[in-house]
């Protein structure tokens, strides 16, 4: 498997994966509890509206990816590490950390995300096992960074996309993830693309089983461009509404990103050393709109 991985990260950054180990029915429970939610009248949805601690719903719009020309077609809903508002790094007003915010229906969603937040980072640490073994580093080398990861995990939904909004309107614009790994569950109505390093895009259709996995920029920066961090996008062209659930399976925020300790390479040649928080701040800040607000009175654009 490590060769596996190495080969798909340099060659175009993505892979699907099967024997996962994440029970059927903790997804199939997660994705009707989110289908549930989404479908409830906005203004019900917004009550959990997303918090400075990027946390909640968002509604469409709110979202616009780096360059893109409008904003992205979708809702989400949005969790991560639940932190009570007196822990440490919360009190000390570190960005991106704090508590979880739920609906109060479907009534099992608390219970069903919370579960599935565990189980796909069970996941993901056996996965950063062999890209770590696929790298030539021991096989435990990102466990010391992930005592208390960013990581952050997603149901998106995407409504009927008209054909009148035309080409340049996207479910999710073309872009390249924040962070150092992505570990996505799709439903069966594909419109995943990935864009390959001659400018072609290629759908990523749904495979019954799988989960999509793909390298953000930590990976690429991380790994000094070894691993190739790639564009893709989505578009819901179908009559049915689609759904997604995207795990972004980050370190914790003050890990230290330096190629030399991963593939040898120094800063001097190019590779800046930097911390994960840091860097995943500064992309997020770039994307959603209430980060735009919240950063500039933070002061922590372009963190």
């Amino acid at each position: 498997m490590p060769a596996q991985i190495a080969t798909a990260m340099q060659r175009s950054g993505f892979f699907y994966i099967t024997g996962h180990g994440v029970p059927d029915q903790v997804i199939a429970a997660a994705v009707e509890a989110a289908r549930g939610f989404f479908r409830l009248p906005v203004e019900q949805k917004r009550k959990v509206a997303v918090t400075r601690h990027h946390r909640g719903f968002n509604a469409l719009g709110d979202a616009r990816m780096y360059g893109a020309k409008r904003p992205d077609h979708k809702e989400f809903f949005q969790i991560g590490l639940d932190l009570p508002l007196d822990d440490p790094d919360v009190m000390a007003g570190q960005p991106l950390r704090g508590p979880n915010i739920w609906p109060d229906a479907p009534a099992a969603f608390r219970s069903v995300f919370e579960a599935y937040y565990a189980a796909i980072a069970d996941c993901g640490q056996r996965l950063l096992q062999g890209v770590a073994l696929s790298l030539g580093v021991e096989r435990d080398f990102f466990a010391p960074f992930y005592t208390k990861p960013l990581q952050r995990t997603q149901a998106v939904w995407y409504p009927q996309q008209p054909r009148a909004l035309g080409d340049d309107q996207f479910g999710v614009a073309p872009h390249t993830d924040f962070g150092l790994i992505t570990l996505l569950w799709q439903d069966d109505n594909g419109g995943l693309e990935v864009c390959l390093p001659d400018g072609t895009w290629i759908a990523a259709p749904p495979v019954p089983g799988s989960l999509v996995i793909n390298a953000g920029d930590l990976m690429a920066r991380w790994t000094a461009g070894r691993y190739r961090s790639t564009l893709h996008r989505a578009t819901n062209r179908h009559v049915a509404e689609r759904l997604s659930i995207a795990t972004f399976h980050d370190p914790d925020f003050n890990a230290p990103v330096n190629p030399a300790d991963l593939v040898g390479v120094a800063a001097a040649d190019g590779a800046e050393v930097t911390t994960a928080g840091a860097h995943i701040l500064s992309r997020i800040n770039e994307s959603f709109g209430y980060r735009k607000t919240e950063a500039a009175r933070d002061g922590t654009v372009g963190a």
